[in-house]
Formats: structure tokens, C-alpha cells, sequence
């Protein structure tokens, strides 16, 4: 949510930061309902300060004998007027939520303009792997090696799914493993939060009402719920409603979670097998910070992520997203984007981003400044610490050799019994 005071005091600034997200937004309607908002509030003040005088007064009338029904009845007068103007101020309330609810968080300052032609790449780690054979794709590598059954997944689900086997369920666990042992070591607490999420904690996240449709909906289920689309959405909410105290943050937070996404329609012909699909399995980092160490914990959650794929000995690159490509709710995200050989690109494993006070705004999520005493809104932000769905493919693309087989990376083989490499599976 956008703070209306900024609107309000810098209405400009805040229409040209939303312009870089392609968002041309006229902020005078808005700050015309805010204004109404302030003269409902005096007016109702003034007859409730008059109100509490003549109440007070009542005691003092009857003690010198005097009718009080006079009072009374002026009493029940003001009342209804109060009365009047509370609802013109709670429709006016929710008039303002409406507006502020779509729009997207402000970018930082430093961010380009436009979408996904102005991203920046700010670092490469490793090189392109060459192969003196003919590489196979992750598809025909996972077959081949008995990792993957899309077949018999599309039979039981469909499109856009698939089944981990043998050999495969095991890498996955191991490469899960390896994610929740790094974030341990590093300080991080452990989350398994619930899968189903009501509304509220869809919109504290900023991905209500815009993204709705993206999710799964529980049908039948009063009040409504969904199932979460990554564990930043369970994550978020856990202080919704609550003031922290400053000493507890940063508060550093990881959850291992399935991901549920409809994304009806987004799924292109070259996004075959894992890259893309309804279900996939990802550990989340998140952090409640103060505002003035927000950018210490953002560039932590970046040099995690990457961390955590040059361990794994794979190509990637670090990009910068402009404005426009940053997500609905961010103010700045940098995208780790790992390198998909049969393909030809680069997709993106994790998102580290930064929500500024966005979200909780949104949540009411709040700590008390040590210095000032004043209540402020926490920052809150998130990186993917890893999603799997790409880094397997990725992994078995990278790291195969001539003969078909997979060499595990160094990391994960305490995960896997010590086995070095996979080879395929006889027919």
C-alpha cells in the first residue's frame, strides 16, 4: 500500500515513480476523498466534544434541580448526526482503499524505466559450458536416466506437472537439503507454514486484488482461501497486525514449501518439462527489517542466492531488473538467472526482492524505533533460496557428459550416499 501522505505531499514524485512502471495513475480524485476524509473527521470530533460537555453536565443540572431532558434530547440529536457522519467516513474509508489497493509499489530511485529491455546484468559467475559431444535437454536426460515421469504425470494431473522417480526424488531431496542446511548454518529460523491461506493474507502480500486470478481457490470454503503461490505469501503475514520491537530485527525467516500457480495460459512451447509448471518445490528466505537497515539485508539476500548456485558449480548471471519488470509489490528486485544450455538462455532460480513498506502497510506490520520511540512500518523482503524446478534442469544440462551420465555436484553428494555420478538406466 502507498503511503497517502506522500501522495498527498508529493504528488508528482510519486506519479513519475509509478510512470516507470508503466503505471499512469491521476491522484486527484484520491486526494479530493482525502480531504472530505479530514473535514468529515473535524466536524465529527467538534459534536463529539460537544456531546461529552453535555453529558458531563448532567450531574451538575440535577444537583441545582434542573430538567435534564433538555440535554437528553439535544444528546440523542448529536448522536445521530455522529452517527451520520461515521458512516460517510467509513464508505469514504473504503472508497480511498480501493483507489490505493491495485496500484503497484513505488521502484527506488535508482531503478531504470520500462520493462524487461532495460534489465542489467551486474555479474556473471563461471562460463558457458561447451561440450565436445552432442548435449542432450533436460527432458531426454531425465527420461534417460529414470529422474522424471511426465508421462504418468499427465495422466494423473495434466499439463504442466510432473513426477519425481528413483533416482530424480532424491536429487530434488538433496538439493532441498542443501538449501535448508546452508540457511541453518547462516542464522536463519525454520518455517512449515500452512498451505492454505485466507484473502487477507493474499492482499497483506500485495498479490490481491491484482493477481487473483493466479491462484488456486478452494472452492465451497467460507471465509474464501487459496492455496499459497510461494511461501513469501505465508511468510509476510506471520507479524500481520503486530508491533515488533527493534532489537528482534532484522528477523531472518526460511520455509520449505510446494508452490501452487494457475498462470492459466502463460506456458510457451520452449518451457517443456520442469521449467514451468503448476506445482514446484522452493525454499523461501524472507526478513522483517528496520528501514535503515534495508538495503544491508537486501544485498545479504542476493549474496545468498548466488551462493547458493556457485556451490552448486553452475553458470549464472546477477541481473538488475528496471522498474517496469520488478513485481507488483517490489520497489527493487535483482534476479539470479541460471543457464539453460538447450535452450539458449538464462532463466530465473531466484527473485531477491525488496517490498520497502509496502506490504506492510498493507499487513500493519509495525516495530517501535528505539531513538524516537515512534511506531514505524517494517520493510520486509524475500529471495528464493532455491527454487528447484530450474536449477535440476539446469544441473543435469550442465553437468552431463558424453557417456549420458550426470556428475552430482560436490555439495550434494552427502545428500546422495556419496554418489558421484548418475547414469542411465538400462532398458
Amino acid at each position: 500500500m502507498l503511503d497517502i501522505n506522500l501522495i498527498i505531499s508529493n504528488t508528482q514524485y510519486v506519479h513519475d515513480a509509478l510512470l516507470k512502471k508503466g503505471f499512469d495513475v491521476d491522484f486527484s480524485n484520491v486526494i479530493q476523498m482525502h480531504n472530505n476524509r479530514k473535514e468529515l473527521i473535524l466536524k465529527s470530533d467538534e459534536l463529539k466534544t460537544e456531546k461529552n460537555k453535555l453529558s458531563a453536565s448532567v450531574p451538575q443540572v440535577k444537583k441545582q434541580g434542573g430538567d435534564v431532558n433538555e440535554i437528553f434530547a439535544k444528546v440523542k440529536e448529536l448522536n445521530v448526526q455522529i452517527e451520520k457522519y461515521d458512516k460517510e467516513l467509513k464508505t469514504l474509508e473504503q472508497d480511498i482503499n480501493n483507489f490505493l489497493s491495485p496500484l503497484p509499489n513505488m521502484p527506488d530511485d535508482d531503478l531504470l524505466a520500462g520493462g524487461k529491455e532495460n534489465n542489467k546484468v551486474v555479474k556473471e559467475f563461471g562460463k558457458k559450458p561447451e561440450f565436445s559431444f552432442k548435449a542432450k535437454d533436460h527432458v531426454e536426460l531425465c527420461e534417460n536416466l529414470g529422474l522424471i515421469d511426465y508421462e504418468r504425470a499427465a495422466k494423473l494431473s495434466g499439463r504442466g506437472t510432473w513426477i519425481y522417480t528413483g533416482m530424480g526424488a532424491r536429487l530434488e531431496w538433496a538439493l532441498l537439503n542443501y538449501f535448508i542446511d546452508t540457511h541453518i548454518q547462516d542464522g536463519y529460523k525454520f518455517i512449515l507454514p500452512p498451505h492454505i491461506l485466507n484473502e487477507e493474507s493474499g492482499y497483506t502480500a500485495g498479490q490481491f486484488p491484482k493477481f487473483k486470478e493466479d491462484v488456486f481457490w478452494l472452492e465451497g470454503m467460507e471465509p474464501k482461501k487459496f492455496i499459497l503461490p510461494t511461501a513469501e505469501t505465508a511468510l509476510v503475514n506471520l507479524h500481520r497486525n503486530e508491533i515488533l520491537k527493534e532489537d528482534d530485527l532484522p528477523e531472518k525467516l526460511f520455509a520449505y514449501t510446494p508452490c501452487y500457480r494457475c498462470e492459466a495460459g502463460s506456458y510457451r512451447t520452449e518451457e517443456r518439462g520442469m521449467i514451468r509448471g503448476y506445482q514446484f518445490n522452493k525454499v523461501e528466505m524472507f526478513q522483517y527489517a528496520t528501514e535503515k537497515n534495508s538495503k544491508q539485508s537486501f544485498d545479504e539476500l542476493v549474496e545468498k542466492a548466488c551462493k547458493l548456485v556457485e556451490n552448486l558449480g553452475l553458470h549464472f548471471r546477477l541481473s538488475k531488473l528496471a522498474a517496469g519488470d520488478c513485481s507488483h509489490s517490489m520497489a527493487r528486485t535483482y534476479d539470479i538467472e541460471v543457464w539453460i544450455p538447450s535452450m539458449g538462455i538464462y532463466k530465473e532460480v531466484s527473485s531477491a526482492s525488496n517490498a520497502n513498506d509496502y506490504q506492510a502497510r498493507r499487513g500493519n506490520i509495525r516495530y517501535k524505533d528505539k531513538e524516537t520511540g515512534k511506531i514505524k512500518y517494517c520493510h520486509t523482503l524475500n529471495a528464493s533460496g532455491l527454487a528447484t524446478s530450474r536449477v535440476l534442469p539446469a544441473l543435469v544440462e550442465q553437468c552431463q557428459n558424453g557417456d549420458g551420465s550426470v556428475t552430482i555436484p560436490e555439495v550434494l553428494r552427502k545428500y546422495l550416499g556419496g554418489i558421484e555420478k548418475i547414469y542411465p538406466i538400462k532398458k
